[in-house]
């Protein structure tokens, strides 16, 4: 992987539950340092599905939301968690 993973931006506003799923995502990926193909992969998810998901564009179903967690290693309830400010 040659990119540097960059985690989400914390300036960006959490309007909806797909935010926060977004944010979440991405946060854990980038933490994990996994690409969004080596997380796809473990989820048995397509790249440019945890790509949309990322980005607030898709609505995830429960199956994908726990697909995601179990890849990531995380309670499915920790994406949807509204993170706190540090």
């Amino acid at each position: 992987m040659s990119a540097s993973l960059k985690g989400p931006d914390p300036s960006t506003p959490l309007v909806s539950l797909r935010d926060v799923l977004a944010f979440n995502v991405r946060s854990y990926r980038v933490a994990k340092m996994l690409s969004q193909e080596q997380l796809g992969f473990a989820a048995g998810l397509d790249r440019t599905f945890v790509s949309q998901v990322e980005r607030a564009r898709v609505n995830v179903s429960v199956d994908n939301i726990e697909r995601l967690a179990v890849a990531l290693e995380v309670a499915g309830s920790d994406l949807l968690k509204v993170p706190h400010p540090e």
